[in-house]
């Protein structure tokens, strides 16, 4: 009783203010600082350093993305949304700012945020958004002066910031809405247990594989895969989870590992190639992992390895959820083949980056013959067949075109109209 107790304090505490803590101390991935400085959470430098970045112009912020000082498909969304804001900033700031310059420097800003990454739909959805709010704003005076120029850069920095708020809310619905799911396992592990020497904590223990890093540092907040861990956990709900280091830039080892621990979330970091292994020896009762993208049909594009985790899940009958906001969704796509699967390159898979134990510094050491070359797709797509559910902000949906649409009917709706589909959702 007194552990459920703490946690329902906690889970209380933490829908107020928020899941991430480092030290104690509640944060988000992004913020404003001050009008023209967006802080970020530099995680190159983690799990050893917690380094805050300051961002000051919509090129620092496309450098961030690209070279994933930030990373994760909630978290390039608010960054896209904050890039254009900076751009806004920008503009407001020349020596002779006017309305045409504004939509020049925000027309630019958009194309650059859009190229930095092609696979997450969320970097798109929140540069638009952003963008379609300055636009108004600018209609919205009529005489064009430097009043239009002022009300253009409140509305980018208002809508930013509702954006990255959003972003937060849903992924804590995720939560709670995913936690449910696990609490379900938990007791159906309880009841079918014939070993009455084992400790009820034990036997009702949920055993969770993940892919990736999806939680607090993918997201504003809270995350999506790791939000139900989170969420139950606090609930008191016995959980384990085993986490894929996720080659070739770790994030599993490094982000997943690093926040888990600094929940106190219990878990075991795991080679990427253990994770059948796991499955089939019985020490998995369900797969969550996020996304990156999801077709209005309910293909799940993610980090490069999920889909054999899905394909493992399968083959041992187990559950394999993926949990997404949805802005995630790409209402324009219904075959996953067509979406986009970002190349990067090859020094990724070739090289490894750690603190030398030694003398405490961060070295790059090369792992393959120096002449050998090396591809590096950083995404696959799961197909919607393999997908046990889909945990979003409004509950549990099939992975499916009808599922979805009546999930989210206003946003099917709009899609069948841009695409001049005038059939029911």
């Amino acid at each position: 009783k007194p552990l459920l107790l703490e946690g329902a304090f906690l889970r209380v505490a933490r829908a107020q203010q928020g899941g991430m803590r480092v030290d104690g101390k509640w944060y988000r991935t992004i913020w404003l600082k001050d009008d023209g400085i967006v802080q970020i959470i530099d995680q190159r430098h983690l799990p050893h350093e917690f380094v805050i970045e300051d961002i000051t112009s919509v090129e620092e912020m496309c450098i961030a993305i690209k070279d994933m000082h930030l990373r994760g498909a909630g978290l390039i969304g608010c960054a896209a949304a904050y890039g254009v804001y900076l751009a806004a900033c920008a503009a407001a700031n020349e020596k002779a700012p006017s309305v045409a310059a504004m939509r020049a420097s925000l027309r630019a800003a958009g194309e650059q945020l859009r190229a930095t990454r092609p696979t997450a739909v969320n970097l798109r959805v929140g540069a638009e958004q952003v963008e379609a709010v300055v636009e108004a704003a600018l209609k919205g005076h009529a005489s064009g002066g430097p009043e239009a120029v002022t009300a253009a850069v409140a509305a980018a920095k208002a809508e930013a910031a509702r954006f990255t708020d959003e972003d937060a809310e849903y992924c804590r619905r995720i939560g709670e809405h995913g936690s449910q799911v696990l609490e379900q396992i938990s007791k159906r592990k309880s009841a079918a247990s014939t070993d009455k020497s084992a400790a009820g904590e034990d036997a009702s223990r949920v055993n969770i594989l993940t892919h990736c890093n999806a939680g607090w540092l993918a997201f504003a907040d809270w995350g999506s895969a790791l939000s139900p861990v989170y969420a139950a956990f606090d609930k008191g709900i016995p959980i384990h989870v085993w986490v894929d280091e996720t080659r070739p830039r770790n994030q599993g080892a490094a982000l997943t590992a690093w926040e888990l621990a600094r929940h106190g979330v219990p878990h075991t970091v795991i080679a990427d190639n253990a994770g059948g292994h796991l499955m089939r020896s019985g020490l998995v009762d369900v797969c969550i992992t996020g996304a990156d993208r999801v077709t209005r049909g309910g293909d799940a594009c993610n980090k490069i390895g999920t889909y054999l985790k899905a394909l493992a899940a399968r083959d041992n009958d187990l559950p394999f959820y993926v949990a997404l906001p949805s802005s995630t969704i790409d209402w324009k796509l219904e075959d996953g083949s067509d979406i986009p699967i970002e190349q990067r390159g090859a020094e990724e898979v070739k090289y490894a980056e750690g603190i030398c134990t030694e003398d405490g510094k961060r070295r790059k050491v090369l792992l393959t013959p120096s002449s050998s070359p090396a591809g590096n797709w950083a995404f696959d797509v799961t197909p919607r067949r393999l997908v046990t559910g889909l945990v979003t902000e409004r509950g549990l949906v099939a992975a499916s075109p009808e599922a979805l649409a009546g999930a989210f009917p206003e946003e099917a709706k709009q899609a069948n109209g841009a695409c001049g589909n005038s059939a029911a959702a």
